[in-house]
Order: C-alpha cells, then structure tokens, then sequence
C-alpha cells in the first residue's frame, strides 16, 4: 500500500470505518474516497457498479454493515442478513469488475461456532453451529469470508479479511436498545451517575445527543411517570441483561485500525497454501460480563446497585479469539481494557459537551 493510492473506505461514518480514516490521514494517505448512504447506497447494485466504474478506485476497506448487540442481532434477523449480504455482493463483486485487486473486508468473531474450543483459532470455522441470537449476521459475514476467498483462488486477486473481536471507542453506536455490551454500560452507569446526582439537565442533553432512554431504564434511574423529575428517596441503579459470567474479549478501535493496515501491507505468501485468507484480531484476553461492568462503573464513578436481568440471554459463554497468526505476523494491540475505557468515556463525554 502506498500514499498515493486512491483508496475506497466503505463505512467511513462507523466506529471502525472512521477509525480506518483517521490511521490512513496519520499516515499520510490523503486520496480517500468516502460516500454517505444518502450519497450511495450500497445495496444497490447499479448504484455500486456505477460507483466503481466512474472512481477508478485502487484499493477498497468494505467495512460498511448493519450491526448492533444481541437485542437488535435477534430481533432484525431479516434486515441483518440481508443488507449485510447486499452489501457485501456488490461491492466485493463491482470491485473486481472494475479491476480492484486489493480489499479488505471486515468480518466478525461470531462467525465461529457458539460452543468453539477457546481460545478460537481460525480453522475452527464452520465446524460447530452459530449461536442462535446472532446467526444471520453470522452467515452474511461468513459469506463474505468464502466470496473473498473465491475470488482469490479463479481470480487471483488479493482479497483479505479480518475477524475483530468485541470493539468499542470513539463514534461508538450508544442506543441503548441497538448497541453494544461495551457502550450500552457506559452509557447506563454514565445516566445513573447522573442520576445519583440529580443531575436531571445533563440526562436530558445526553438523551438529546445519544438517543431516547426506554422506560424501564427510566424507572431504574428514579424517573416518575411519565415526568422529567427525579424521585429523590429512588436509589438509582443500573440493570444488565444476562447473568453477567459470559466472558468477552474487548478492543478499542484504534488498535483495529492498526491492525486493518497492517494486514494490508502484508506480502502475499503469508494468505496463500494452506493458510486461510483471514486473520483474528483480538487482544488475547477476555474478562466476564461482570467485572467489565464493575471496571465502567468504577471508571464513571457510579456507586450505586447493578442488578442481572436474568430472563434476557447471556449468548455465547465464552468468546476469546488465538491471536497467535496475526501476532506471530508482527502486530500487537497497544491499549490496555482499562486505558481503552477511558478513552472511550472521555470521547463519549466531548461529543455530549460540544452537542
């Protein structure tokens, strides 16, 4: 990869597509073409071919996808399946008629089975079945894995993927009934602080800026019904889904990035044989559900009770990624969980102050 190629980043308004935007202007690569949905659909496949025909693009980053937590992955089974798949045909597809030979797509690790030997190593792929709540996106993802893998072996193109684990920081999506488990409980203890110190005028900014707080959050912070003031004798408290002992692997974003790049720049040989043509990227550690949340709530300042909603899933029990491939490749993560945190929270609290 070199400066002066005219790079494609689908996806650039995400938290990783923007992540991507923000490694390539640090290294000097300034011809980065972007679009907006409003300014190209992707779905669309004349609207693509279009696209691909009149840039005359070297180089694509096709992270664009519909994503969310386990709530939305359950609930929009349709729409995930289908606009990741869309998404994915086209541009993969219009890249290489128009000449592409360079693209990175951003897959997933819950591609791997839900019951994976730990920690999950590339060829465990296909061997076990999906975790149920997330399984659509599961098999759009896995799709694209197998359609980038295909081009490479009739086509000769150098069509790359990597596997991220469990992302957060900047430009997080925090809606708390479409987001993350990394910005869903920053975003919860953040309003129980808040609340904690009948701060009424900064829930209501923050529910300006990030979105609409559902009733039973409200209920949990201490609203009364159907008003914007706070029960003073209500003990806010912050209520989380699942029994809390699942345990994930975090990442901050920027270390995505890094490891997007570097994988970029990779020779060749190191994708071909008997070696797959994606890479996990993940930290190499994980930490349950539960002392993640103790770790925000410390990093907020929220004293107050959590309590485990245990009716609602947990998902998969375990998810760590073997990071061994891209490591022995000569990448490592730079954040620590807790200084990716912060980072993260001081982010999140610039974007409600400027708002």
């Amino acid at each position: 990869m070199n400066s002066h190629e005219k790079i494609f980043v689908a996806g650039h308004r995400g938290m990783v597509g923007s992540a991507i935007v923000r490694r390539l202007h640090g290294i000097g690569c300034d011809n980065i073409v972007t679009r907006s949905h409003a300014e190209l659909d992707l779905t669309d496949q004349a609207a693509v071919r279009l696209f691909f025909q009149t840039e005359k693009i070297d180089r694509v980053v096709l992270a664009a996808a519909k994503v969310g937590g386990i709530h939305a992955n359950n609930v929009y089974r349709a729409e995930f399946i289908y606009v990741n798949l869309m998404i994915q045909a086209n541009v993969i597809h219009q890249a290489f008629q128009a000449g592409v030979q360079n693209l990175l797509f951003l897959g997933s690790s819950c591609i791997y089975p839900q019951l994976a030997p730990q920690p999950i190593q590339e060829d465990y792929l296909l061997t076990g079945p999906l975790e149920p709540t997330n399984e659509p996106y599961a098999i759009a993802k896995i799709a694209g894995i197998k359609m980038c893998e295909s081009y490479n072996r009739q086509y000769g193109t150098c069509y790359r993927s990597v596997m991220p684990t469990n992302l957060f920081g900047p430009e997080d999506n925090y809606h708390l009934e479409n987001s993350h488990v990394i910005p869903a409980m920053l975003r919860k203890y953040h309003l129980a602080k808040l609340a904690m110190d009948g701060n009424v005028a900064a829930i209501i900014a923050d529910e300006k800026h990030y979105g609409p707080i559902p009733q039973d959050i409200r209920q949990a912070l201490g609203f009364r019904s159907d008003t914007k003031c706070l029960d003073k004798d209500h003990q806010p408290r912050v209520i989380l889904w699942g029994t809390g002992s699942p345990r994930r692997e975090f990442m901050h974003v920027d270390d995505m990035a890094a490891a997007c790049l570097h994988v970029m720049n990779l020779d060749q040989a190191h994708f071909t044989g008997d070696n797959p043509s994606f890479l996990n990227v993940g930290t190499g550690e994980d930490i349950t559900i539960r002392q993640t949340a103790e770790l925000i709530a410390e990093l907020v300042g929220f004293t107050g009770k959590t309590e485990y909603n245990v009716a609602q899933p947990d998902g998969t029990p375990r998810k760590l990624l073997d990071t061994t491939r891209i490591n022995t490749l000569g990448w490592q993560p730079r954040f620590t969980l807790r200084e990716g945190l912060g980072d993260a929270y001081a982010s999140y609290l610039r974007a409600t102050a400027t708002s």
